[in-house]
């Protein structure tokens, strides 16, 4: 269990540092009155057509996309961005895991939802900063390497997707909600074990970013170090003297694993890039958290340009409002940590982890009878499918609320606390 375990740690501490960059992008641009009049100005094109409700195809034919966007689409996008942001602000972790699962339980084909998450991670990380001064310690011969690498994952990632949409839609649904139940089952069923471990005496308001991980060198990256297949790249000079050594050709190798998962889930990669720099590449935490964040904002930008716009597998009024949602829901999330014991947060957190979790799972059935795999009964599969959507909006609907109680409930503790999401903050107060 050890194995597992540790790659959960490294998962954990990944997202964390995701997090910490979308809450310093989210508050450079409320603090910016002229990024704030760019996303209005980007947004009131689509708000028009959304009241107006214009039969504008958005997206090729190909990708079947909703044939216009209506007012329901538009405020249920913009819903499921303050979820994902509320997640990521107050847990400070995880956030983006559940946008691509939350946008086909409410009927956004896969592969749309797969595109238009990458594009609003792009779109956020332009709008917000491109390389911060706080990102920590950044290898660029590293980030490069890694980068050009998550090119080569990007266009395969992409194509296995594009692919299998191709020869069936039925079977593509059913291929990104599997890897999903993968994915979200095994990070939900650790969180829930940690909140069940530290819910005596646990007192944090926030998951620790680097309580969780440790930055020592495994034996595998060392014999991973020990391959000599020239260029070597040096790293963590900060760190040990003369800094360690690696072949490009592992980190190229490390960089099309994780653009492949970014382009096929829809996410920028930084949940396997950390673990993967840690455990397998022996490069220190700090270094990993700068080089991490960078080459999120290539991969996204690459993969949900190149694979899925020119394509015509991007919803952009749906992008657009998980942008303007998540911003919320980050400084919301953020404000509510003052006044949240930590403990309830991981419940939270383990909770709508799950409820993603099964909500996809009880999706599969149908998709495998559709497919002629099994033979279930229909209205047995369509019972199953159902009950996973209502578990997981139930779920998301009992946490958001409870979030925003809690906000509404604690304002004149917050009003004590400027430091802290103060635009958002002041804006709700004066109103």
């Amino acid at each position: 269990m050890s194995g597992p375990r540790q790659v959960y740690e490294f998962m954990k501490e990944a997202s964390i540092a995701h997090a910490q960059w979308e809450m310093e992008v989210s508050t450079s641009i409320f603090k910016s009155r002229k990024k704030l009049l760019i996303l209005l100005a980007l947004c009131l094109p689509i708000l028009v057509v959304a009241i107006a409700g214009a039969d504008n195809m958005l997206g090729s034919k190909e990708a079947y996309a909703p044939a216009f966007c209506t007012t329901p689409i538009l405020v249920m996008s913009i819903l499921v961005g303050v979820l994902a942001g509320l997640i990521t602000g107050c847990i400070g972790a995880g956030g983006g895991f559940i946008i691509t699962p939350a946008l086909m339980a409410v009927g956004v084909k896969g592969i749309l939802a797969v595109g238009t998450d990458l594009f609003h991670i792009f779109a956020k990380a332009i709008m917000g900063t491109t390389v911060h001064r706080k990102l920590g310690n950044v290898s660029l011969s590293l980030a490069a390497v890694f980068t050009v690498g998550s090119f080569v994952g990007v266009f395969v990632g992409g194509w296995i997707n594009r692919a299998i949409y191709d020869y069936n839609p039925v079977l593509s649904n059913a291929f990104i909600s599997l890897v999903y139940s993968l994915l979200l089952g095994f990070l939900g069923f650790y969180a829930l074990y940690d909140f069940l471990k530290n819910r005596k005496g646990a007192q944090s308001t926030k998951i620790d970013a680097h309580a969780s991980a440790n930055a020592g060198t495994t034996g595998l990256a060392m014999k991973i170090q020990n391959i000599n297949i020239p260029p070597m790249l040096t790293f963590d000079e900060d760190f040990v003297p003369g800094g360690k050594k690696i072949s490009w050709t592992m980190i190229a190798a490390g960089g099309a694993v994780v653009g492949m998962l970014a382009a096929i889930m829809g996410v920028g990669g930084g949940f396997a890039t950390f673990p993967m720099f840690v455990y397998v590449f022996g490069v220190s935490s700090m270094t990993t958290v700068g080089t991490d964040i960078l080459q999120i904002i290539f991969t996204a930008g690459m993969a949900s340009i190149t694979q899925y716009a020119i394509y015509g597998f991007i919803f952009y009024s749906l992008a657009m409002g998980l942008l303007i949602g998540s911003l919320v829901g980050i400084q919301l999330g953020a404000l509510v940590t003052k006044v949240v014991k930590g403990i309830h947060i991981r419940g939270f957190y383990a909770t709508v982890i799950l409820a993603g979790f099964f909500n996809r799972v009880a999706t599969l059935p149908a998709k495998m009878g559709q497919l002629g795999v099994v033979n279930f009964p229909k209205p047995v599969t369509g019972a199953i499918e159902i009950g996973g959507n209502i578990l997981f909006w139930v779920a998301v609907g009992i946490f958001g609320l409870w979030l925003f109680v809690k906000f509404i409930t604690n304002l004149d503790v917050l009003r004590q606390q400027p430091e802290v999401g103060d635009v958002l903050l002041k804006s709700v107060i004066e109103s």
